[in-house]
């Protein structure tokens, strides 16, 4: 009997290049920390990076090494020592993980890059409007290296963006100004800044293209690409680098879409994975839903590098403004209207929430959001109880089981 030929996810040529100059990426941090050559700036991944850039920083993401230690599944094994410190089990697993990382001297870049530890910060800095755990995360830090933090404190929760609230996360963003001068000694120059920001904002379209690609019936691309080949808007925006990768990869998705080549091969459903990645299942869950015939395609997660608001003549109300109009930021009656204009242009066929046990607030599904969405649009929806780093509160069956009986539903239903 000859066994029966399983469903492929087809991978991405460009790949390579990523992977390339991500390697430039760390490997320039390494140096840099080893030299002295160039100061070094921690920001959390939805901070000012433009700025720190036009002050001449170089600019290090703990939440990508968090991200890394996830979906190197190191995580499970390094949380317990952030623990001993202090920190819950049940707050971020970025954080609870990536301090672990260090207090153990462990670390992911060795592995992928030969790089033995993190780059020393000479600056911390936050924006809060993800969470909370972000400052707290960078104090310990600063504590540790004893250099300055410093942050940006975000409405939180808001259903419309007024001056009010852009002109508080400016004028915050402006006072940075002076300390940074401080630290990098380097004079301010708002001709960089603008510089910075266009970079920026030309990567963030052409990010969404790469992603608007998987509005094509059959896709070309699924949710957990976008997880891997969001690293250059996530750590090189601000870069001509991260906009030359992006034109690499539009090709290759556009000719796919010429070609009417699926990602997932005999695509037959199409879901919307709403929250945070399970990073070390990232595979797992793609061989799942691919073998099941079904593209997961569209996310806010990888959505929140899309930053429409930039604008170079503007660089710090525009800034402020796309940082605060981020979708973990707002209140849920902007969460939903903006999740029903993704199923209709993704059209989504179902809806994938993830409840990350360590990530309340990414986690869309606990104030009945599911409930309203399936009342307004029909749509059914699968809840999968897991985390972003924290394998130990993942069940890899119970997952499995759930899937395929949602899938079920789905061809039920049609």
């Amino acid at each position: 009997m000859t066994e029966e030929k399983k469903p492929q996810r087809k991978k991405i040529r460009a790949t390579g290049e990523m992977n390339r100059i991500m390697a430039d990426y760390f490997l320039e941090l390494d140096q840099a920390a080893k030299t002295g050559d160039k100061k070094i700036a921690w920001c959390t991944s939805v901070g000012p990076a433009e700025l720190l850039l036009a002050m001449g920083f170089l600019v290090y993401y703990p939440e990508n090494h968090g991200a890394m230690l996830g979906s190197t599944r190191m995580a499970a094994e390094l949380i317990p020592h952030a623990n001993a410190l202090g920190y819950s089990p049940d707050i971020c697993s970025y954080l609870t993980s990536d301090i672990g990382s260090y207090v153990t001297g462990q670390t992911p870049l060795t592995k992928i890059f030969g790089i033995e530890k993190v780059p020393k910060p000479d600056v911390l800095v936050f924006n809060t409007n993800q969470c909370r755990d972000v400052k707290d995360w960078l104090a310990w830090y600063a504590r540790e290296f004893k250099v300055p933090m410093l942050g940006i404190h975000t409405h939180r929760n808001p259903s419309g963006l007024n001056d009010t609230v852009i002109s508080s996360v400016a004028k915050q963003m402006e006072e940075m100004v002076e300390p940074l001068e401080q630290i990098s000694g380097n004079k301010f120059d708002i001709d960089e800044l603008k510089k910075r920001v266009a970079l920026s904002r030309e990567c963030s379209a052409l990010w969404k293209t790469v992603l608007d690609t998987a509005a094509n019936v059959p896709s070309p691309l699924t949710f957990f690409d976008g997880t891997i080949h969001m690293g250059p808007a996530v750590v090189l925006r601000g870069n001509q680098q991260a906009v030359d990768y992006y034109k690499l990869l539009i090709a290759e998705l556009e000719e796919r879409v010429k070609n009417k080549e699926a990602a997932v091969e005999g695509e037959r459903f199409r879901l919307y994975w709403e929250g945070m990645p399970i990073w070390g299942r990232l595979r797992a869950h793609s061989e799942l839903f691919t073998s099941l015939q079904t593209c997961v395609l569209a996310s806010t997660y990888c959505n929140s590098w899309i930053f429409t608001d930039f604008d170079p003549e503007d660089p710090f109300n525009s800034t402020a403004k796309a940082y605060t109009e981020l979708f973990i930021v707002r209140g849920d009656d902007v969460k939903e209207q903006y999740m029903k204009r993704m199923i209709d242009h993704f059209k989504i066929d179902g809806i994938i929430y993830h409840d990350a046990k360590t990530c309340p607030n990414n986690s869309n599904n606990r104030y009945g959001m599911p409930q309203r969405l399936e009342k307004e649009t029909g749509l059914p929806s699968l809840t999968i109880n897991g985390d972003l780093n924290d394998m130990r509160l993942v069940s890899d069956e119970q997952t499995r089981t759930n899937v395929e009986a949602f899938i079920e539903q789905l061809e039920e239903n049609r």
